[in-house]
């Protein structure tokens, strides 16, 4: 049993969402890009993992259409392989499910093997390459989808 509830993200999460990004990502989001995300709620959605009173993980859900786009998952340094991003995305994707997608996508750094494994958990596959996808690194971006109507996608 997990030490760590799962709730909508808010205003007031920015500032240890921030540091959870600059030291999760080569190219992390700002202050206002992720005030942006959290505040668009008619197409985006965003939750935090949290234990303590601590911010251990998030992620960020984009809706187009009927397909679910994951933006970001990142989990707090020092709390990785606790299975926090795999309860994150796990109750994003029942989320998304019961909005009504039927498709999820994603892109990953085609060297960030800990995440691939985790996507690959929930159904997710490789589609495509997106060359130099990160504008920093120049590393390319494996493309992913996954069938939400898959009972792989579902670890409940």
């Amino acid at each position: 049993m997990s030490g760590w509830t799962i709730r909508a993200a808010e205003r007031r999460d920015v500032p240890a969402l921030v540091r959870i990004e600059d030291e999760a990502f080569p190219e992390p989001w700002t202050r206002a890009m992720l005030v942006d995300e959290i505040t668009r709620l008619e197409n985006r959605r965003y939750s935090v993992a949290v234990e303590a009173g601590r911010i251990v993980g998030y992620l960020g859900l984009m809706f187009v259409a009927d397909e679910v786009h994951v933006n970001t998952i990142a989990t707090a340094p020092g709390e990785e392989g606790r299975g926090v991003a795999t309860s994150l995305l796990d109750e994003g994707l029942t989320a998304a499910r019961e909005r009504g997608a039927v498709r999820a996508t994603l892109e990953v750094a085609v060297t960030n093997e800990r995440a691939q494994a985790l996507y690959r958990r929930f159904g997710f596959a490789p589609v495509g390459v997106r060359q130099r996808y990160y504008e920093r690194t120049g590393e390319d971006a494996l493309v992913l989808w996954a069938d939400l109507a898959d009972p792989a996608t579902d670890l409940r």
